[in-house]
């Protein structure tokens, strides 16, 4: 019992605080024979450092017979988690029925949460969090847990009001921030999502370097698509995404994440000036190894940073990996991930500025939420529609052009940015629309900042 309870602590400060993962590493060091700490430290390194995952693994099969049923529950829904030729669907199920029997473990929704997203199943994620939520409504960070998937789903008013009772109940949640920021964002509201931000700012020092790094991501874009001056949301990346690197502990892949996709956003809506040699900097980072094939979504942005400087030979070399990857996975997998890869072929592609092609393997129909599987949100995503829309102006596919923007008008009308992209469009046809798109985008550019 004691064993349990020391392993129940150290996991639920982990997600409590949304930090330092890692501390679940000291779970088994409190009890070498407890099953349940050693099971989830072995799934925390399996990813990362597998060779000392498997001792944690044979250590918690040798004291499963005196488990106790939870525990048991636990280590079968995380050693399906972790097989190599696992499916998806049944692990879902696995943490569904675990969950069915023992409610309150939020760490085990959580893992299954973040499965699906991967999965690019909001839909299964609602579900779970919805079939626990009776018993733990008086936890904060079961509504940041609700939120999340309602985002992904569009439900941007039933998200708001999941993240405000997550927000009441504990103003330091980082989800439930995460979740208001995000309706703020989307619903165009840019200067009340950075004043929300900056005040939830001081709450962040115990964050993992990826929600750290992100919260200030989803900032600094809001400066960006609300059109403040260029070198504020240069002063974001340098003094809160970058300097993060500095920090004792941090992860270098998560900060490279963030700050690889705000570069891809400035530079899509001309900024790169203001930014210097930063995305040369970030490619010489991003040109070693250790840091391909953690995350899809990652590797798509590398190759996108390493095409865009010339690094064609590292570029490639990222490239088939991903392809070797994909063939070593079961059919099923391949066929999901298959989209996956003709996007990250794609972005090379458009790094290299070979448009057409880069346009061919997207598709002039293409659509970014269908695209959730390499590991994004949709607001992460929505770079690779602007990229797409970039490609049909570039390309003189003008007509399919504007269908898109105004596609993506309809959900964010306040956004300066699609405005202008319609007054260029507009423009290029030499029709008079474009005089009204671009009176449209000068008000909203001193709407937000100024």
């Amino acid at each position: 019992m004691l064993a349990y309870l020391l392993s129940i602590l150290t996991i639920n400060r982990c997600l409590a605080m949304e930090g330092k993962r890692s501390v679940i590493l000291e779970a088994p060091e409190s009890d070498p024979e407890c099953v349940l700490g050693n099971i989830l430290a072995a799934h925390f390194l399996c990813s990362a450092d597998s060779s000392r995952a498997v001792p944690l693994i044979n250590a918690a099969k040798s004291r499963l017979e005196h488990a106790s049923s939870y525990e048991k529950a636990v280590f079968e829904a995380v050693m399906y988690l972790i097989s190599p030729d696992r499916d998806d669907d049944l692990a879902v199920e696995l943490h569904s029925k675990l969950l069915q029997d023992f409610p309150r473990d939020l760490v085990s929704l959580k893992r299954a949460q973040v499965l699906c997203f991967y999965m690019g199943r909001p839909d299964l994620s609602l579900k779970l969090v919805e079939q626990v939520l009776p018993i733990n409504d008086h936890e904060d960070y079961i509504y940041g847990m609700l939120a999340f998937p309602l985002l992904e789903l569009g439900r941007m008013e039933d998200a708001e009001r999941a993240g405000k009772k997550g927000y009441e109940i504990n103003k330091e949640d980082p989800w439930s921030q995460h979740a208001l920021c995000h309706v703020y964002q989307y619903e165009c509201r840019f200067k009340a999502a950075v004043e929300f931000m900056n005040d939830c700012a001081r709450s962040w020092s115990p964050l993992s370097s990826f929600m750290y790094t992100h919260n200030w991501w989803h900032v600094a874009l809001c400066y960006l698509e609300g059109h403040a001056p260029m070198e504020k949301v240069r002063d974001i990346y340098d003094e809160c995404i970058w300097k993060e690197l500095e920090r004792s502990g941090a992860v270098p892949a998560e900060v490279y994440l963030n700050a690889i996709g705000l570069l891809l956003r400035v530079y899509i809506q001309g900024g790169h000036d203001v930014f210097g040699d930063r995305l040369k900097n970030l490619a010489n980072c991003l040109a070693d190894e250790a840091f391909w094939f953690l995350e899809w979504h990652l590797d798509i942005l590398i190759l996108w940073a390493l095409s865009y400087t010339g690094e064609i030979n590292k570029a490639e070399d990222l490239l088939e990996g991903l392809k070797s990857r994909i063939s070593r996975m079961t059919k099923k997998k391949q066929q999901i991930m298959q989209r996956g890869l003709s996007l990250a072929e794609a972005v090379y592609m458009y790094g290299k500025g070979d448009n057409k092609d880069a346009l061919e393997l997207l598709g002039h129909d293409f659509d970014a939420i269908n695209y959730k599987i390499i590991g994004a949100s949709d607001e992460q995503l929505d770079v690779f529609t602007e990229v797409h829309i970039s490609l049909l102006m570039d390309t003189g596919e003008t007509l399919m052009a504007i269908q898109a923007i105004e596609k993506q008008l309809k959900k964010r009308d306040g956004a300066p940015f699609l405005w202008r992209l319609l007054e260029k469009a507009y423009s290029i046809l030499g029709k008079e629309e474009a005089a009204s798109c671009g009176e449209k985008a000068r008000t909203l550019e001193t709407t937000y900042f100024t």
